[in-house]
């Protein structure tokens, strides 16, 4: 039996589950209309149907060199980085991975309506964590506002999520993007 079993997807801070949102992308009611997180998801889900929908029908075929650019960005991505420790608890000493704190982190971000997450490095100690956060963000938002919400969802995601108090945090916008 696997650890930390669950039968549900991703909670927005608002309690909706993001595969709820995804299997009713087009069929918006009521609460979604006005729900800030809803809204957010729902506009990532969006965007990533769109470019899935484009690469399905792109036909051509990748150069050998953009292949192994890709495959050398997903090997660094994927190492999982120190493990961090976190507090003892009725299990004992536990740890988790720098990586798997900072996906936890990004996907936090990514609920945030017009922003998205295109980098976090997470280092730790324990119950303390510092964030460095390089994001993008719609044309569509101000963006003083938006890294408001951005770092009240981190600092919210890493003590909820995580059990670890955000020591310091630097958010970067790094890009602006338009639909």
């Amino acid at each position: 039996m696997a650890m930390n079993e669950t039968d549900q997807g991703y909670l927005l801070p608002c309690g909706r589950d993001v595969e709820a949102v995804w299997d009713r992308l087009d069929e918006i009611d009521a609460h979604e209309l006005e729900c800030p997180h809803c809204l957010g998801a729902r506009e990532s889900l969006r965007a990533l149907r769109a470019v899935t929908e484009e690469m399905a029908r792109d036909t051509s075929e990748p150069s050998r060199a953009l292949f192994g650019r890709i495959m050398s960005a997903v090997r660094a991505e994927v190492r999982r980085g120190d493990m961090l420790p976190l507090a003892a608890g009725d299990l004992g000493p536990l740890s988790v991975s720098e990586r798997a704190i900072a996906a936890v982190l990004r996907f936090a971000v990514d609920g945030v309506a017009g922003v998205r997450a295109r980098h976090c490095q997470v280092t730790a100690k324990v119950d303390v964590v510092n964030v460095e956060l390089r994001i993008a963000v719609s044309v569509d938002f101000y963006v003083p506002d938006v890294v408001e919400l951005v770092r009240e969802r981190v600092t919210t995601a890493a003590t909820a999520r995580v059990g670890m108090r955000v020591n310091r945090l630097d958010v970067t916008v790094e890009d602006l993007y338009d639909l």
